[in-house]
């Protein structure tokens, strides 16, 4: 099964995760998900996958900044979607698993 990471090059957290994937000898599909979020569907599997909620995986200042920090549920979801430099990153999935990056060794569990 193919590494995915939903991947911001600017996040140091980010880019530790994907060098941590590397380091195992793993080449991951990276989603720039700033340039390509997920659909809603997507980011609903993904959540069932993380076993968490939108708000779980909520940046709270950038979602506030973008006016969706009250939202829940398939709400909060799409508009994480439409906005997501309020989604926490990164998320590694492999397979029917997921994680999020933070911290980086968290990808560790999955690989």
């Amino acid at each position: 099964m193919m590494v995915r990471i939903y991947h911001n090059p600017r996040c140091s957290k980010s880019r530790q995760t994907l060098a941590l994937i590397e380091e195992q000898g793993i080449t991951p599909d990276v989603i720039a998900y700033l340039d390509t979020p997920p659909t809603p569907q997507e980011l609903s599997g993904i959540l069932d996958m993380l076993g968490m909620k939108p708000e779980d995986i909520l940046r709270k200042k950038e979602a506030k900044e973008e006016g969706i920090a009250d939202l829940r549920g398939d709400e909060l979801i799409e508009a994480l979607c439409a906005h997501p430099r309020a989604l926490e990153r990164p998320i590694v999935v492999n397979g029917n698993k997921a994680v999020l990056g933070r911290p980086p060794e968290n990808a560790l569990e999955i690989l």
